[in-house]
């Protein structure tokens, strides 16, 4: 087909609520030489969007200004450089943003096929959470089999990858949730035990679960507020991974002699400012390890709700309101 010369987009009215969203026309965006055009028929909601929506989470550097950091949708057009992916292929891409949108350019790096059996909403549900986990909670985390592995916010979308990973490569996995009915959904989800967190102390769980080991893991994006909770919930060798702040950066009371006596390790990342060949490289570990999980059934992503492009603003206030379980996602096109 001839490169689309406009596009509908989501653009915003400045910093602000989800009122400040709404559906505009404008050019539609040309692939660099790495890059591949997609015609975007679904799209994730996540929370780096709300940030950046709020004027919290600035694009970095020559990304697209528009929301939106995962797609799934057929390649219409391919830059010079491109090797693998052909106009026809069916792809799910971790952006560098402009996902909210008919149109959006991805690095061919980071795009992967769609799991067999998959369609575009289920599609476009794995590139932010798979990238996000495998980096996190494998890479620099380690997590082993055999191993125990705290995951809070279990229901959101990050937690739901995480326990289905961790325990799909044999993990023992305990989560955090903050209602009974998405404590149940941690369990059916593969977890050996939910906490509520509005009940319960987790780290007061967790010595009781364990024995008093603790766990060899924590995967974290609460932040400051739980962050003795955490250290204490920690066994010998245990590793802190941090990925989001959703309560707050900073930390009051941080007794340090945990992280000496059990040696501890406190590490995080974050994934939109890593270059394209980092991406790239999770890319291929998640075609090669994860894909096939995905294709048997033993992973695989849940679906809260679906809205309309043109619905974006429902969209995000439904996640500022927490109680989804799973996926949020934009029904873009074809």
């Amino acid at each position: 087909m001839t490169h689309p010369e406009t596009m509908q987009y989501i653009g915003t009215d400045g910093a602000g609520g989800p009122e400040v969203m709404r559906l505009m026309t404008g050019p539609a965006p040309h692939p660099r030489a790495d890059e591949v055009l997609i015609r975007v028929a679904a799209a994730g909601v996540n929370r780096p969007d709300i940030q950046q929506r709020r004027g919290l989470y600035p694009p970095p550097p020559n990304a697209s200004p528009i929301l939106g950091l995962e797609v799934a949708g057929e390649v219409v057009a391919v830059g010079d450089d491109v090797r693998r992916l052909r106009p026809g292929d069916h792809v799910a891409a971790l952006t560098n943003g402009g996902g909210y949108a008919e149109y959006c350019a991805a690095p061919e790096a980071q795009c992967l096929p769609w799991p067999r059996g998959y369609d575009a909403i289920r599609a476009g549900a794995l590139p932010e959470t798979y990238f996000t986990v495998w980096a996190n909670l494998f890479q620099l985390g380690r997590l082993a089999a055999g191993e125990r592995v705290l995951i809070h916010g279990g229901t959101s979308g990050i937690g739901v990858t995480a326990i289905q990973l961790a325990a799909a490569f044999g993990a023992t996995v305990y989560a955090t949730a903050g209602s009974d009915e998405k404590c149940a959904a941690c369990l059916r989800l593969g977890a050996r035990a939910a906490i509520n967190y509005r009940t319960q102390d987790f780290a007061d769980e967790i010595a009781r679960l364990t024995d008093g080991a603790g766990v060899d893991v924590v995967l974290d994006m609460v932040g400051g507020p739980y962050a003795a909770a955490n250290l204490r919930s920690l066994a010998k060798g245990g590793r802190l991974v941090l990925i989001a702040f959703l309560g707050g950066p900073k930390v009051e009371k941080f007794d340090l002699t945990h992280v000496m006596t059990k040696r501890l390790t406190i590490t995080g990342s974050t994934m939109r400012p890593r270059s394209t060949a980092e991406k790239g490289a999770i890319a291929a570990e998640l075609r090669e390890k994860i894909w096939p999980l995905l294709e048997a059934g033993r992973a695989g992503p849940v679906i809260h709700q679906v809205f309309p492009l043109a619905e974006v603003e429902a969209a995000h206030r439904l996640m500022e309101i927490s109680t989804h379980i799973g996926k949020i996602m934009l029904r873009v096109g074809g």
